[in-house]
């Protein structure tokens, strides 16, 4: 498995229309048998920040697989008016540093 970050800066007047696009384009990672998992987190700081996290097979399964596939289609379509808003787009590796911590989720 590895996971895709896409860092974005989305002007405010934007934020609507963003989460509505990622809202749509979610349908298409969950068609995808190469997605096990996505979240799209908001900045608390800095709320024009946002940070996409996928998790993928692999690379290949990402790159050949669901970027090649009907899915990724219908994805763009939906997301394709913030590619300039991308500060970053990365693969990594999970590591063995993993925990759910001490505190209680609400």
């Amino acid at each position: 498995m590895i996971i895709e970050y896409i860092r974005y800066r989305v002007p405010s007047e934007r934020r609507d229309e963003f989460e509505a696009a990622y809202g749509a384009a979610a349908s298409s990672l969950q068609r995808s048998p190469h997605c096990f998992a996505y979240d799209l987190a908001r900045g608390v700081e800095e709320p024009e920040r946002y940070i996409l996290r996928i998790e993928w097979d692999s690379r290949e399964g990402h790159e050949q697989g669901f970027r090649r596939g009907e899915e990724f289609r219908a994805f763009f379509a939906a997301v394709r008016p913030f590619f300039e808003d991308i500060e970053e787009m990365s693969h990594y590796e999970a590591t063995p540093v993993v925990g759910d911590g001490g505190g209680a989720r609400s």
